[in-house]
């Protein structure tokens, strides 16, 4: 049995059709995988206290899940991964720090520290996107993650904060990727 794909958007009012989400989720879906793609609650700050309890409770996100998370969706991607098992994870545009940013303090997924091998030890592989023309994101903070995770990385240096600062409505190389890792072919 496939997993299922879990698309998580990022904060400041992201949601399920932002940028390439819906180009993805309908490719993903073309290759019979089952994609689930919904705008989370608390879209603004992305709050952990609202984000990990729907990804458990709502959304069903278990050992047989692939959560595939950009910006604040990567970051709740792991530390959803520190505690529950998942298939497989996919962090796009990810940090591990606040960036002294005052809305990402208050998300709550910043205070405590992380459990890297936790979140290496739930999951069967992570692959990774960053790109170093990122106007938010530090590409050291990707690197860190890379470094902590061991994660399939992939550094790019024009795709910015792969959609948000610039518009971004197709991913092939994350399609690609995860038709990889489960032998789909085509």
């Amino acid at each position: 049995m496939l997993p299922k794909i879990v698309l998580i958007h990022g904060n400041y009012g992201s949601t399920a059709e932002s940028s390439w989400l819906p180009w993805v989720k309908r490719e993903l879906e073309a290759a019979g995988l089952e994609v689930i793609a919904e705008t989370m609650p608390d879209n603004e700050l992305a709050r952990a206290s609202y984000w990990l309890p729907h990804l458990k409770d709502v959304l069903q996100a278990d050992e047989n899940t692939i959560l595939v998370g950009h910006s604040s969706g990567a970051v709740a991607a792991m530390r959803y991964a520190e505690s529950h098992p998942i298939y497989a994870s996919v962090l796009v545009g990810a940090c591990y720090t606040d960036l002294d940013d005052e809305a990402e303090k208050l998300s709550g997924y910043y205070d405590d520290p992380w459990q890297w091998e936790a979140i290496k030890a739930h999951q069967n592989w992570i692959v990774q996107y960053a790109s170093t023309d990122d106007p938010w994101i530090p590409i050291a903070e990707a690197h860190y993650i890379h470094e902590q995770l061991a994660t399939d990385y992939y550094e790019f240096n024009d795709q910015g904060h792969f959609g948000g600062d610039k518009e971004k409505l197709e991913f092939p190389e994350l399609v690609n990727a995860i038709k990889q890792k489960l032998a789909i072919k085509g």
